[in-house]
């Protein structure tokens, strides 16, 4: 009687491997598991990404009838382990062919016949991420053009120009001035400058103690609404009963408005804010730009020297202060936007000169906030220097903190601090303006 075959069905004789001492042997029956893929796969781990299971080493053959164990060659060792599973999509089977490498974003150079070396590759360079025939947008920043198809300029040190087309003369030439006059007493000058923040109070309350330490009598007119040389004398413009705008809408006697400092030989005509509303109140006045004018000249023969403290504008206040005045110091700050109104200004003087008062010249130039740190202050001298030639002072007044703190005490700076580089400067400016000074006859 046969023997019950208790296999289950399906079940076959796993014939991929034979005896190497007997070919024509029978083959070898696996009865660790129960199907063929049991030889080849272990059951506990996942299935490949095709869906086949994960293959693992033989298992040991089971003897098989009529054979005793002993007989059976060890089992086969592996060779060529299976490869690691790959979770990525697209991962080839095992067994299967794999994909050709992507191609290279850039060609591979050739190989150099001169140095032995590769050859210099000089196709376009790709992005890594761009796809083969894809050429990166960016060139070299040597060849990078504006978008008007200029190159663009190297970068260095900035190009400072004046604005010459203001300042020329109606011909369009540019001539050099000449060194200033000899400086005649009694004398009315304007600081004046329609940028702000270049140094004009500062300017005029210093160079007026200046002169009035020399010996000078110096008047400085503050024509400006904020009354900053005012306060920079110590003066409170709050304690006053006149000021500058008394005399030119109200008509007071100047001399009723001026209050003396602490410094001999030094006096102001005070200014407070009402001065802001002076122009328009003075827009329906006959020969309103001449009222400054007339106001001082009732008192010119008590001084040598006027100084008018200008408003950082080219308005009313400022045509008057220019029109009443003999000369004009013009301040100029070491930095590039005090270069751009300059022509502008200048063109401003010879209207009024045409107009108004044609005695009136640009005495001087200064050059204030002199930082020697920068390259910047040294240009935008240079630039001034170039244009303008002996009018521009020799004296360049520093930026230092000194200069800043000493208007917060209301004394100028020879009296706030007589040995600061500031005090120094504009001593020196004194000798400067009052160079060849001389009384005038009668």
């Amino acid at each position: 009687m046969a023997e019950h075959d208790e296999r289950p069905r399906g079940w076959r004789p796993f014939r991929g491997r034979q005896r190497s001492d007997d070919p024509g042997g029978p083959p070898i029956e696996v009865k660790s598991g129960a199907y063929e893929s049991d030889a080849i796969a272990d059951p506990t781990q996942g299935p490949n990404d095709d869906g086949a299971p994960q293959p693992s080493a033989p298992a040991t053959p089971a003897p098989p009838a009529g054979r005793p164990a002993a007989d059976l060659p060890p089992p086969p060792a592996v060779t060529n382990p299976p490869p690691a599973v790959s979770e990525a999509p697209g991962t080839p089977a095992p067994g299967s062919e794999p994909a050709p490498p992507p191609a290279a974003s850039h060609p591979v150079p050739a190989p150099s016949r001169d140095s032995g070396g590769p050859a210099l590759n000089t196709e376009p360079f790709r992005a890594p991420h761009a796809t083969p025939g894809a050429v990166a947008d960016r060139e070299p920043e040597a060849a990078e053009v504006d978008p008007e198809g200029e190159p663009e300029p190297a970068r260095g040190e900035p190009e400072l120009r004046i604005d010459r087309a203001d300042a020329a003369t109606p011909d369009g030439s540019i001539a050099v001035p000449a060194a200033a006059p000899p400086l005649i007493m009694p004398r009315t000058i304007a600081i004046a400058n329609q940028k702000g923040g270049v140094g004009k109070t500062t300017t005029a309350v210093n160079l007026g103690a200046a002169l009035a330490e020399a010996g000078f009598r110096v008047l400085v007119v503050d024509l400006d609404p904020q009354g900053n040389a005012t306060t920079g004398l110590g003066i409170n413009p709050r304690d006053l009963e006149r000021s500058v705008y008394d005399a030119l809408v109200g008509e007071q006697p100047l001399d009723e408005c001026i209050e003396p400092t602490s410094l001999r030989n030094l006096f102001v005509a005070p200014a407070r804010i009402d001065l802001a509303g002076a122009e328009i109140e003075l827009v329906p006045v006959m020969s309103r730009e001449l009222r400054l004018r007339k106001a001082i000249d009732a008192v010119r023969p008590d001084y040598d020297l006027i100084l008018i403290d200008c408003p950082p504008s080219l308005g009313l206040l400022t045509v008057n202060g220019l029109a009443a005045a003999d000369d004009v110091i013009v301040p100029i700050q070491c930095e590039y936007y005090a270069l751009e109104g300059l022509g502008q200004l200048l063109r401003n003087v010879g209207l009024v000169r045409a107009n108004l008062n044609p005695q009136l010249d640009v005495r001087g130039i200064v050059l204030t906030m002199h930082d020697a740190r920068t390259k910047l202050a040294d240009q935008v001298a240079r630039e001034v220097r170039a244009h303008f030639g002996p009018r521009v002072y020799q004296t360049v007044v520093p930026r230092t903190v000194r200069l800043s703190e000493a208007p917060s005490f209301g004394q100028p700076i020879i009296v706030f601090d007589s040995g600061s580089r500031g005090a120094t400067a504009y001593r020196d400016l004194a000798k400067e303006v009052s160079h060849g000074a001389t009384r005038r006859a009668g």
